[in-house]
């Protein structure tokens, strides 16, 4: 099984921003983490702060992974163009936060993304992707 995890904005910045809401692991920790307890399964991984970037790597893993599970931070509230092209792939694709958004401001209670995805999981720290990642392994 192949599944793709995708990092929207700031999320580079993982273990240094507010790690009283994000927590103190950095990306490439949550990922290796990720990658170490689900060896079973090639994990493939993007991050970037440019929205045409995030945009290209889910167009050009459709029908290359399995599934996507998408972090894509501040665009979840703003961005019809990432809306559109999780709409326009065949690939399913999970929408995860590392914080509970909902008891968050309320800007961020918003996703502009979450109806053209399976599901959504918020509030869990990096355990908010195995979660993701558990949904895809079981959907075989």
């Amino acid at each position: 099984m192949r599944i793709g995890v995708i990092n929207g904005p700031n999320l580079n910045l993982l273990g240094k921003r507010e790690p009283s809401v994000y927590g103190d692991k950095s990306l490439n920790k949550l990922l290796e983490h990720l990658k170490k307890s689900n060896s079973e399964t090639e994990i493939l991984d993007f991050q970037s702060n440019v929205e045409g970037e995030l945009i290209n790597t889910l167009q050009e893993w459709d029908g290359k992974v399995q599934g996507i599970i998408l972090n894509a931070g501040g665009y979840t509230h703003t961005s019809i163009a990432i809306r559109d092209a999780i709409s326009a792939i065949d690939t399913p694709v999970i929408e995860v936060h590392l914080s509970n958004v909902h008891a968050r401001e309320e800007f961020r209670q918003n996703s502009v993304i979450a109806e053209v995805c399976v599901g959504v999981i918020t509030g869990f720290g990096p355990t908010s992707y195995q979660l993701a990642l558990e949904y895809f392994k079981n959907k075989k």
